[in-house]
C-alpha cells in the first residue's frame, strides 16, 4: 500500500470518527460541523493544488514534461495528465535505482525529443556500465491521427473503430534492462494509456506488463518476482494475477522457436474496466512494483562469478530476445507504424551485443538445458493451480 493511500485511509477514518462524535450532539454542533467541513474541503483543495505544483517540479524528473506545465496544472483531473505524471515519476525512480547500482560510475544519457505531428518523449539510455551493459527507460506522450495500419491492428484485437484515420492520444513508459553479468536477468516492463476519438466518442484503455528473462534459472528469483507482481494485482482483484500471468506466458512466445522469451510475469491489454480511475490505480500499483520485483535480483547477483561459456550463452539468448521484439512485439509494430516515429527510441529495447549460432542445442542436464525446459513449458511459480485443485 502506498504512502498516499495510507494517508487517505487515515483521513477517512478521522472523518468517520468525527461524525460519530457529533451525531448525538445539539443542533449548534451540526452547524459547526458543516462550517468545519467546508473549511476542510477548501483547505484540502488548496493543498491539492500545492501538491500538484510540487509533483511537476522539474527536479523530480529526468527532463521537462512533454506537455507544457501550464496545461498540466489546468487539467489536473484529466486522465491524460495523470498518466503523464505517473510515467514521468516511474521513469525517474527506476533510472535512479539503476544508477545507484553502478556506484556512480555510469549515468543515463537523457534525450528529450519532440514529434512534429504532436507530443514527444524522453529517452534515457545507459550503456557500457559495470553492471548494466545497456539499460533503456523511455516515456512517450504523443497525439495525432492513427494511420490505417495502426487502426487495422487495433481492429484485429476487437476494437470497434469506424474510420480509417482517427485522432488519438497515447502515453506510456517502457524499459528494457540488459545486465552485463549473465546471472542477472533481463527485465522488461511497459505501462500505457490510449485514447481514440471516433464518431461514437472517446474510447480509452490501459495496457502493459512486466516480465523477466533470465539466462540461468534461479527458482528463488522467479518466485520472488512473481510474488511481488501478485501482491500488486491482488490489491485490486485476486483474479488479475492468474489471468494476466497466463496472458504473459502466451504473449511472449517465440512461435517459430516453440519457446517463451523468459519466465513470464504479467501482461494485459485493452483494460477499460471496472472504471477509468480504478484501472489507473491498478496500472499505478503494477508500475510501482517494478523496483521491488527486480532490484533485489540485481543486488543479489551482480557480482556473481561467470566465464566465457556463460557469456556466450547470454549472447545466444539475447538473439532470441531480438527475434521476438522485431517479429512479434505489438508495441514495436505500433511504433513503427506511427507517422514521425522516433526509431532510435523504438529500437532501444535491442541489446548492445547478441549472437546467433546455427542449430545450437544445449548439453543434456546442463544449466542451460534446465532453463530451456522452463521456456518450453511455463511453470506455475506460486503453485496457484495446485492449491486450487487441492482446495477443490
Amino acid at each position: 500500500m502506498s504512502f498516499k493511500t495510507v494517508v487517505r485511509s487515515l483521513r477517512t477514518l478521522s472523518y468517520v470518527g468525527s461524525y460519530k462524535k457529533i451525531r448525538d450532539r445539539p443542533y449548534k454542533f451540526y452547524c459547526a460541523a458543516i462550517l468545519g467541513t467546508g473549511y476542510i474541503a477548501y483547505s484540502q483543495m488548496k493543498r491539492n493544488k500545492a501538491e500538484m505544483k510540487e509533483i511537476i517540479q522539474l527536479k523530480n524528473y529526468m527532463a521537462e514534461p512533454i506537455t507544457p506545465l501550464s496545461q498540466l496544472e489546468k487539467n489536473q483531473d484529466d486522465m491524460k495528465t495523470q498518466m503523464e505524471l505517473l510515467i514521468m515519476r516511474i521513469q525517474a525512480e527506476f533510472c535512479r535505482a539503476l544508477e545507484k547500482e553502478e556506484d556512480q560510475e555510469a549515468k543515463f544519457k537523457v534525450d528529450r525529443w519532440t514529434r512534429k505531428e504532436g507530443g514527444g518523449g524522453i529517452t534515457c539510455v545507459l550503456q557500457d556500465g559495470r553492471v548494466f551493459e545497456k539499460a533503456g527507460v523511455n516515456i512517450s506522450v504523443v497525439h495525432g491521427k492513427l494511420p490505417p495500419a495502426a487502426v487495422q491492428q487495433m481492429r484485429s484485437r476487437g476494437k470497434n473503430l469506424q474510420s480509417s484515420e482517427l485522432p488519438f492520444f497515447a502515453a506510456g513508459v517502457s524499459a528494457v534492462i540488459h545486465p552485463r553479468n549473465p546471472m542477472v536477468p533481463t527485465i522488461h516492463f511497459n505501462y500505457r494509456y490510449f485514447e481514440v476519438q471516433d464518431k461514437d466518442g472517446v474510447q480509452w484503455w490501459f495496457g502493459g506488463g512486466t516480465d523477466l528473462t533470465p539466462y540461468y534459472l534461479n527458482e528463488e528469483d522467479a518466485v520472488h518476482f512473481h510474488l511481488t507482481l501478485k501482491h500488486a494485482c491482488d490489491e485490486h482483484d485476486p483474479s488479475y494475477y492468474p489471468k494476466f500471468k497466463k496472458w504473459c506466458d502466451d504473449y511472449f512466445t517465440i512461435t517459430h522457436r516453440g519457446e517463451r522469451r523468459g519466465v513470464g510475469g504479467i501482461f494485459f491489454d485493452d483494460v477499460d474496466y471496472p472504471s477509468q480511475k480504478e484501472a489507473f490505480n491498478f496500472v499505478t500499483s503494477c508500475a510501482e512494483a517494478v523496483i521491488p520485483s527486480y532490484m533485489p535480483l540485481v543486488q543479489r547477483h551482480k557480482d556473481d562469478a561467470y566465464g566465457y561459456h556463460e557469456r556466450q550463452w547470454q549472447l545466444l539468448r539475447r538473439g532470441r530476445y531480438v527475434e521476438f521484439n522485431l517479429i512479434y512485439d505489438r508495441g514495436t509494430k505500433f511504433g513503427l507504424h506511427t507517422p514521425e516515429a522516433r526509431y532510435e527510441s523504438i529500437l532501444m529495447s535491442l541489446p548492445l551485443n547478441a549472437k546467433w549460432e546455427y542449430m545450437h542445442e544445449p548439453k543434456q542436464n546442463s544449466p542451460e538445458e534446465k532453463l530451456m525446459k522452463v521456456l518450453k513449458e511455463p511453470r506455475d511459480w506460486l503453485n496457484i493451480e495446485r492449491n486450487q485443485r487441492a482446495t477443490a
